[in-house]
């Protein structure tokens, strides 16, 4: 075990760079916890009354000496090895550390410049601090120098991961909590080191910082042995440093031994791996951190232990509003830091408090780094002529559209080989999901062992897979927020796994487009594929097109879902998402043979109105409105919807049928709801107000009703789409279990025109005929009947 005492290629910091270091951490306790409990008489220049207290206390007091430790010693490290530098902040409620730091730095108040840096500045940092009208409790967006949600537990660590690829001159320390460090995602986040190039990656610097114990238990990994410990950490690949204590001066030293130490050897591989030409993968150091919990604050309170138990997980003195003594306890932990020896008579940190800290961009709250739209570059997108598929007549050729789409990524890919600012993510699945074009481009990022069997496997690859969607996501989370552009590749029943991950995205972006110093980043783009109607070989338990739903409960600001119906929508859709900034899109497309319906430039068309009508697939003469409207979303249901337009154009030509294709599903909303939503006349006069509506969905339908529940025609609007009826079967099969097949939607025209059930009775048994006979056929020859299998549009 390494003594983290002992330095490694520096030297030891004088005692006067330790009383330093001190001073600044001492301030920056005292901020956090005049953050967390005062509201008036910032620097105690009168004795605390009951006035000066919030009346309700929040915020996370037990992480914040830890926190506050590292920063401190960033800042040296930073000023010391004039190191790029960002930290992604994992512990929870972190964020009266990373804002008292961030204040004493300037960043704050260059930011907020009514939150200056003098007492009345510090008045207004405490005042807002979980406060109405105020800033949050963890970090935020609204924190200078964050990309990671402080209250987003298991993911500090692949944002971390994803903010340094591509950035080799970067070193992205990440601290990450005990507590944190029991959820899956982080327990796989540690194999990131798998992934990480030491050429043209920059550098993770793990601090596992163990204070023993989560709101009311202990942590797993802090009651490990600590050769089980080490055996673990050492077992994920990494070279832990160790540095332990609850005596301050001893920790500070043994803290910046260990960060120089860390750092050395940082420099050691990259140097090898850059200039000496070293293969091996390195054993990244990372530093594990054991100081007590809610370290500096009162060790009792109540005649009950607080400091290094879980009682100082949040705020330690509960009362001090209305108790005396919390109050007297109160005044003498914040007169323990010894303000006066911190802050001037102006409430200006001193000299020796900033003899630590960088200057101008350098500063971790003010880095360029994490405020990622400063460094974003637009992609060279190639002409969609180059990839587009020939459409002479429509429904009668057929493509992969998310193959042909390869192609275009692949464009893009080489396109940036030198700004290397571009990568596609994916849990194992990219030549799955006809990607496979990629690797014509560059490889698939790999720094462990590598076999002959082995394809594609590369060092400096950019395309990720690991059988991970928590990593996929939190790599190209941190890979976006800090300025470059990706795609996410998934299974579409599999993508309900980052839920809860796009669910915290979402909710940055939002914020973040209300905050004038946060530049516009890279949009986080999904390709859902391998979706419900196409996994009939794989059954039921791939079978959930529901990732959809959850995304459009969502700030209408921010997500857009687009459904392109071919290859050529597909193109032109996957052009407006890679060119767009602050969205969540997410694009649901197939990747089995489809039928191609418009060209190249019909499809821009029909992607720029988000939703339109066929024309020529219908059989409306212009005279009057048409009887029923045909309507599809989706490149399964557009197959079926057109069949069924077929066959009523076959069985019934004098019906008057309109067909309305929808790509942005976003357009169904009014528009005061969403951007993208339609006016009321302009969906009346694509929908009619009072015509029915068979509308065939790609999902759960009654998605469709809720978009449009206040729309003049809801009453008349029927949808089919997926009902939770699945299983291994013929991909015909999936759509006639959910009602979605085009003998049902012709036989829901006949229900919903009035009079036409009377008049066209045998047209829909015929219909019923079919759907029976497609029963028998399945179970004697194992697949689609031939007027389905081999059918193609002949209007």
């Amino acid at each position: 075990m390494t003594d983290a005492r002992t330095p490694s290629g520096a030297s030891a910091p004088s005692d006067a760079e330790i009383a330093a270091l001190d001073a600044h951490w001492r301030a920056a306790n005292y901020l956090a916890v005049g953050q967390i409990y005062l509201m008036a008489n910032p620097l105690l220049e009168e004795p605390l009354a009951p006035e000066h207290i919030k009346p309700r206390l929040l915020g996370h007091w037990g992480t914040s000496p830890g926190l506050n430790l590292v920063h401190t010693h960033l800042n040296r490290i930073v000023r010391t090895r004039k190191r790029r530098a960002m930290c992604v902040w994992g512990p929870g409620h972190g964020g009266p550390a990373v804002l008292a730091n961030s204040w004493l730095e300037g960043s704050y108040s260059e930011t907020y410049p009514d939150v200056s840096r003098d007492r009345a500045g510090m008045g207004a940092l405490f005042k807002q601090f979980s406060f109405p009208g105020g800033v949050p409790s963890h970090v935020a967006p609204e924190t200078p120098g964050s990309i990671h949600e402080g209250g987003e537990l298991g993911y500090a660590l692949t944002h971390a991961y994803g903010a340094a690829f591509d950035h080799p001159e970067l070193l992205v320390a990440c601290v990450v909590g005990d507590g944190e460090a029991e959820t899956g995602p982080l327990a796989a986040s540690w194999h990131s080191n798998k992934f990480l190039d030491p050429v043209h990656d920059g550098a993770v610097l793990p601090v596992l910082h163990l204070n023993g114990y989560k709101i009311a238990n202990p942590t797993v990994l802090a009651r490990l042995p600590e050769d089980e410990l080490d055996a673990l950490l050492r077992g994920y690949g990494h070279d832990p440093v160790y540095v332990e204590g609850d005596e301050p001066a001893v920790v500070h030293r043994a803290l910046a031994a260990a960060m120089d130490l860390a750092v050395d050897r940082i420099d050691g591989y990259q140097r090898a791996a850059r200039s000496e030409g070293a293969s091996a993968r390195p054993r990244w150091p990372m530093i594990v951190l054991r100081t007590p919990k809610g370290w500096t604050g009162p060790e009792e309170v109540d005649g009950l232990p607080v400091e290094n138990t879980w009682r100082a997980h949040q705020v330690p003195l509960p009362g001090v509003r209305d108790n005396p003594d919390h109050l007297r306890q109160l005044e003498e932990w914040m007169r323990s830091y010894r303000p006066e020896e911190l802050f001037d008579s102006e409430g200006r940190p001193t000299a020796q408090v900033l003899e630590c800290v960088p200057e101008g961009t350098a500063r971790l709250g003010a880095t360029p780094y994490a405020n990622g739209g400063l460094l974003l570059r637009d992609l060279p997108l190639p002409p969609l002529e180059n990839h587009a598929v020939r459409v002479d007549r429509p429904g009668t050729v057929l493509h992969e559209p998310t193959r042909i789409l390869g192609g275009l990524l692949e464009d893009v890919m080489a396109a940036t080989a030198d700004r290397r600012n571009f990568r596609v993510v994916g849990p194992d699945e990219t030549e799955s999901n006809r990607l496979g074009a990629l690797y014509e481009a560059t490889g698939k990022a790999w720094q462990a062992e590598v076999l002959p069997t082995d394809e594609h496997l590369a060092r400096d690859g950019r395309v990720m897979e690991v059988l991970s969607e928590h990593l996929c996501q939190g790599w190209l989370e941190g890979y976006l927020l800090t300025g470059r552009h990706g795609l996410f590749s998934s299974y579409e029943a599999f993508a309900h796994i980052v839920d809860s991950m796009v669910n915290q995205h979402i909710k940055w972006l939002r914020t973040s487009r209300r905050l004038h110093w946060r530049a516009p980043v890279a949009s986080l783009n999904y390709l859902l594929t391998s979706h419900v109607w196409r996994q009939d070989h794989n059954g039921f338990s791939h079978q959930d097109p529901g990732f959809v739903d959850h995304i459009l409960n969502k700030s209408p600001e921010v997500v857009r879902v687009y459904m392109p119906p071919d290859a050529n929508t597909l193109l032109s859709t996957a052009d407006h998402v890679l060119r767009s900034r602050d969205y969540v899109n997410v694009i649901v497309a197939g990747k089995q043979p489809g039928f191609d319906w418009l060209t190249l430039d019909e499809a821009r068309a029909h992607c720029a109105r988000g939703a339109g009508v066929w024309e020529w697939a219908g059989t409306e003469d212009g005279s009057r409105e048409p009887d029923v409207v045909l309507a599809c979303a989706g490149d399964v249901p557009t197959l079926e919807t057109m069949a069924a337009a077929g066959l009523l154009r076959r069985h019934l030509p004098e019906l008057a049928v309109r067909v309305v294709n929808v790509v942005d599903m976003t357009r169904l909303l009014p528009h005061e709801e969403h951007p993208h939503g339609m006016p009321d006349a302009e969906y009346d006069a694509v929908f009619t107000r009072d015509r029915p509506v068979i509308f065939a969905y790609h999902g759960y339908p009654w998605l469709v009703h809720r978009l449009a529940y206040r729309r003049a025609g809801h009453s008349h609007l029927h949808v089919r789409g997926y009902k939770e009826e699945g299983t291994t079967t013929t991909p015909f099969d999936m759509v006639v279990r959910n009602d979605l097949d085009r003998y049902r939607l012709v036989m829901d025209v006949l229900d919903r025109v009035p009079g036409l059930g009377v008049r066209a009775v045998a047209v829909r048994q015929a219909m019923a005929d079919a759907r029976t006979r497609h029963h028998a056929w399945i179970r004697e020859h194992g697949t689609d009947m031939p007027e389905v299998a081999d059918w193609a549009w002949e209007g």
